[in-house]
């Protein structure tokens, strides 16, 4: 029993799960040192979805915001999240990797790291956790918190006491959906603080409005720390506000000792600043509410109920979250946190969508299936490993051992572009978005500072969905419609939307299929078996709409090129979509005779990207 400490969330979690992590550095700053006054135990500030959002959408590099925000926060330490082999993408990289970003992040700033892993597989925390403690940063190991019938009181114990074995210097339980109810919590934390040596956090989401019963309940068994955000970006699926949680705590033997007077004049701030930037305040709806039957993080919620209703199929949501459930069972009951939540909430879509169960599955869903995420908390089902990869064994040992070194293989890649080390980790992590700004950057073309967007409230940039898709699974999409009778298909991800509906031909079109940017008044038709002034000249075209990416060529010159010549399946563009890298292959050998798209730029539906002089 003693004084409780509380870690502010409001510049990292805060504005990720309310305002898509679009708050810039800029906006930071005028208030960053009377936050650094109040007292936290820390400040998270960095990690999560923060790294790409700044090159991909702030034009801002992530390291120098690190920099920046201590040489302003003095007293108080910075702390992160790390999605432990994954660290801040969405995919498992090698072990140079994790060792050379975890030494930078810690030379840059940041004192306390949190590892998690999305199934609570420890073998992915090992490398991160040995990293942390060699750079001698306060390594916070985490346990996911979910409901299933496999999670018990006792998995939650022993991961946390083989966290500690490993070397942590304090666990975080980690309710990412807001399931921890209060009673609960107290039971979970009295067993943790009386079987472990360390000091225990308590993270939570008010989503359902659990959270600040919980943490008042985790006070009464002792936890150490919890998790808050400032009230403008508190509530709905952020954190609990820490006024709510100073007040209700005042004068009891749990007292935080914060000023609230100084709390709301930060709050102030962000208030001001949420009015100029167009954001709503946090709110719990009905939907997110469901989170006690399904499970599905808020952010995630959000993103389906709107995208049903775009596909005219809003009223299909409880077919969704009827099917989550069922789909996660089949995978093993993995927790919906990042990446898994989007595995399983994007498999449930397809399977309620096309009307037969795992008809199209996403790539990452098959990785998922092979172990290259780690080992699910219960086997995947038979029939459904069989339905998805085959007679393919998973792999049985720790995922990162079959990936091999990348950093000095990036290191050539990226040549001068990268001013630093610190450039060609950002390059390993996010290749096309990272280049991109790197050219920016060279040619003076960034513009740093406040965003003025429409309101996302609830909708999380982590929920961008699956991270690779196959190209031939947009071809089995068409095929998905013709078949069901289903008039249009959206996707989206950041504001960018590709609509495929039903439409007739237009003239020189033989496509029964059109595709449009849901954001624009234009729509390019499906291009179909149009004549061509010289047969021998083959046409690649954009499958999508997004971003077109060049990509490395495997031999010399770096890039294809005017005059490359290319081989049948050799990448020869990448298509960025929904957060998804999409390789673009050449179909038949040939040279390169003409680029039709500017690297960087976004590209439609249909349009001509390469041509190709047969061979």
């Amino acid at each position: 029993m003693g004084q409780l400490k509380i870690t502010d969330t409001t510049l990292r979690d805060g504005h990720q799960s309310l305002w898509a992590t679009r708050m810039a550095t800029a906006d930071m700053l005028p208030i960053i040192e009377k936050i650094d006054s109040v007292g936290y135990h820390s400040l998270e500030v960095w990690g999560g979805a923060t790294f790409d959002v700044c090159m991909r959408f702030l034009d801002e590099d992530p390291w120098e915001r690190l920099r920046t925000l201590k040489r302003y926060a003095r007293k108080t330490p910075l702390q992160m999240l790390l999605r432990a082999q994954s660290l801040v993408g969405y995919q498992l990289y090698p072990d140079d990797v994790v060792r050379a970003f975890i030494a930078r992040a810690v030379a840059n700033g940041i004192d306390i790291i949190r590892i998690f892993d999305a199934l609570n597989d420890l073998r992915n925390m090992e490398v991160p956790i040995e990293a942390a403690k060699k750079e001698g940063a306060h390594v916070q190991g985490t346990v996911v918190y979910t409901i299933s019938p496999v999670h018990t009181t006792e998995h939650y114990l022993q991961t946390a006491l083989e966290l500690e074995s490993m070397g942590v210097d304090s666990i975080c339980i980690k309710d990412m959906a807001g399931l921890l109810a209060p009673f609960e919590a107290y039971e979970l934390v009295k067993l943790f603080k009386e079987k472990l040596r360390i000091p225990v956090q308590l993270h939570s989401h008010y989503i359902g409005g659990l959270a600040v019963g919980a943490y008042l309940e985790a006070a009464r068994a002792g936890v150490d720390v919890v998790d808050t955000a400032s009230v403008p970006l508190a509530f709905g699926a952020s954190q609990p506000p820490v006024e709510t949680v100073v007040r209700a705590l005042a004068g009891t033997p749990y007292d935080t000792g914060l000023d609230l007077n100084l709390l709301f004049e930060i709050a102030r701030y962000f208030d001001d600043l949420r009015r100029e930037l167009g954001y709503e305040r946090g709110v719990t709806r009905i939907t997110d509410m469901w989170v006690f039957q399904h499970q599905v993080p808020g952010g995630m919620i959000s993103n389906l109920v709107s995208q049903l209703k775009e596909q005219k199929a809003a009223g299909r949501i409880n077919e969704v979250l009827a099917e989550i459930p069922r789909v996660r069972a089949d995978l093993g009951y993995p927790p919906l946190v990042t990446p898994t939540s989007q595995i399983v909430g994007t498999q449930a879509v397809l399977n309620v969508l096309t009307g037969q169960r795992y008809k199209i599955v996403p790539g990452e869903v098959k990785n998922y299936v092979r172990g290259l995420y780690g080992r699910p908390p219960v086997p995947v089902r038979e029939e459904i490993r069989r339905m998805i990869i085959g007679d393919e064994e998973p792999i049985q040992g720790r995922p990162a051992d079959v990936l091999p070194p990348r950093l000095e293989e990036a290191r050539q890649e990226i040549g001068e572009l990268a001013r630093n080390e610190e450039d060609v980790i950002s390059y390993v992590l996010f290749p096309q978005v990272a280049r991109k700004f790197f050219e920016d950057r060279r040619d003076g073309r960034l513009r740093p500072g406040r965003r003025t967007v429409k309101s996302q409230t609830g909708e999380k940039a982590e929920t961008g969905g699956i991270k690779k898709v196959d190209l031939k699974d947009i071809t089995q999409l068409i095929k998905v419609l013709e078949e069901t009778g289903i008039t249009e298909l959206n996707l989206e991800s950041e504001g960018v939307k590709i609509v495929i509906r039903r439409g007739s031909d237009r003239e020189g079109y033989t496509g029964m299929f059109s595709a449009s940017r849901a954001d624009k008044a234009e729509e390019v038709c499906t291009p179909g078996d149009t004549p061509q002034a010289d047969q021998d000249i083959i046409e690649v075209r954009a499958p999508m709409v997004g971003t077109f990416y060049r990509a490395p060529a495997p031999d010399a010159p770096p890039f294809v090129e005017v005059g490359t010549r290319v081989k049948p399946g050799q990448t020869l563009c990448i298509i960025e979509a929904m957060k998804l890298m999409n390789e673009l292959a050449a179909e038949t050998a040939g040279q390169v005779v003409a680029i039709l798209a500017e690297n960087g730029q976004p590209v439609e539906y249909g349009q001509v990207l390469f041509q190709i002089k047969k061979e």
